[in-house]
């Protein structure tokens, strides 16, 4: 959706409507914009002892791959203070199709997968959230 917006809002900058232009773009950079139709993927790592500097090493090549996949919005990976080798990676989608079936199925999967599932102990189990609006 929000690469649709772009789009929109050249058009509606092009007809000379300012207002509606305006209100467009200002939704397009505001925190809300980011709220249509996201999905939160949300994988606990535990990395093997001794393993941390390798994996983050790891990760930092494998992002390039996620980052690359249709319906892929954003991602941080955030290591964990009170226990060492335990990290949250959130992965923001546009559906859980993006991810499960785009890219878990995509021809790149296997060098992320070659990348960082060898240092899970154990395998992760994944979950994925929507936004309650409140």
């Amino acid at each position: 959706m929000r690469g649709a917006l772009i789009p929109a809002c050249e058009e509606i900058a092009r007809s000379g409507n300012n207002r509606l232009a305006h209100a467009v773009w200002t939704f397009r950079d505001s925190p809300r914009s980011s709220m249509i139709a996201m999905i939160l993927e949300a994988a606990p790592l535990q990395v093997r002892p001794g393993q941390a500097d390798a994996f983050e090493a790891a990760f930092r090549e494998a992002q390039a791959i996620i980052s690359s996949m249709p319906g892929y919005r954003s991602h941080e990976l955030q290591r964990c203070i009170e226990r060492e080798g335990h990290y949250l990676l959130l992965v923001r989608w546009d559906s859980v199709a993006a991810h499960e079936e785009g890219f878990r199925k995509s021809p790149q999967y296997p060098q992320w997968k070659n990348l960082l599932h060898h240092f899970y102990d154990p395998f992760p189990t994944v979950s994925h959230y929507e936004q309650v609006v409140i």
